[in-house]
């Protein structure tokens, strides 16, 4: 016969003890973060650094100059020729990118060029130092990050290349390869289109203000662009950073990606811990980490 069983009323003040095999509640990144020392931070290169200013305010975006090198030096010599100044945002579709440029496309270049060869990958060995995810990736043998961009690679090939991840920039083209140069630029605004890797020749990240871009209006035409063009967003002008006065560049750092602390905010994403999490992935794709981005106290 079974006896009921009687459950055990702890007197007050006195509790279980923990489990051996509980496991630890994750810290959060706001934990981690602070914890990092200076030295896991690194200043924005204001020659490599992009102010994207509209009417709502200000997006940056940090550019690429190790994976698309002739695409940075044409973007910023149209932005040394002042081409995007008065320009638009002429396409928000949902979940997908915003994209911007001179309508007509009659306005002056500079020493830009219009159209270039496409830089969608390049070799291993000219690329960045590496760190790698140590989980497996559906369009890539390997993913991790870059100088803090988000990148893929195929060491049998010997080609690495940047990841259509929320917030990167890309230069819009047509059918042919070349067809693009930097004239007409998308940031990604919604889930990541990874099957655009090695497709479009990608140029930067929005390091701060994304915000301001994935808030805006959808268009109502084909691929969402602007059916009418009073529903365009002006864009007020970009620069350079380095062609501002110190007293008017913002003073901004992001997190190593070679450091310590991001391979600690790498684990705490995959394992999760913490009270609300009752089951822990211990697995985290590329696109599912942002790198972190402050304002830069003294040093």
């Amino acid at each position: 016969m079974l006896r009921k069983l009687v459950p055990i009323v702890l007197a007050a003040g006195l509790a279980l003890p923990a489990s051996a095999d509980e496991p630890k509640p994750t810290p959060s990144a706001a934990e981690i973060l602070a914890a990092a020392p200076a030295s896991d931070w690194r200043l924005l290169d204001p020659a490599n650094t992009l102010y994207l200013d509209l009417p709502a305010g200000r997006v940056v975006i940090e550019l690429a100059p190790a994976f698309a090198p002739n695409h940075v030096a044409n973007i910023k010599a149209m932005a040394a020729a002042r081409y995007f100044d008065d320009a638009f945002i002429v396409r928000a579709q949902d979940n997908y990118v915003v994209q911007w440029s001179q309508p007509d496309g009659t306005r002056p270049m500079g020493a830009a060029k219009k159209t270039l060869a496409a830089e969608f990958d390049r070799p291993i060995a000219s690329a960045p130092p590496f760190t790698r995810l140590p989980d497996a990736d559906t369009y890539a043998p390997e993913t991790g990050f870059s100088d803090g961009f988000p990148v893929a690679r195929d060491p049998a090939e010997g080609r690495v290349w940047l990841a259509h991840c929320y917030g990167m920039v890309g230069a819009g083209r047509d059918n042919d390869a070349d067809s693009g140069g930097g004239a007409e630029l998308y940031a990604v605004i919604g889930h990541a289109p990874r099957n655009l890797d090695r497709n479009v020749t990608l140029v930067g990240r929005v390091v701060q203000g994304i915000e301001l871009l994935s808030v805006l209006p959808r268009g109502t035409a084909e691929l969402g662009f602007y059916d009418k063009p009073e529903q365009r967003v002006p864009i007020r002008q970009i620069r350079l950073a380095a062609d501002l006065p110190a007293a008017e560049r913002l003073n901004l750092e992001v997190l190593r990606t070679d450091s310590a602390t991001f391979s600690k905010l790498v684990e705490a994403r995959r394992n999760r811990h913490d009270a609300w999490y009752k089951y822990a992935s211990g697995h985290v794709d590329l696109c599912s980490i942002r790198v972190p981005t402050r304002e830069a106290g003294p040093r």
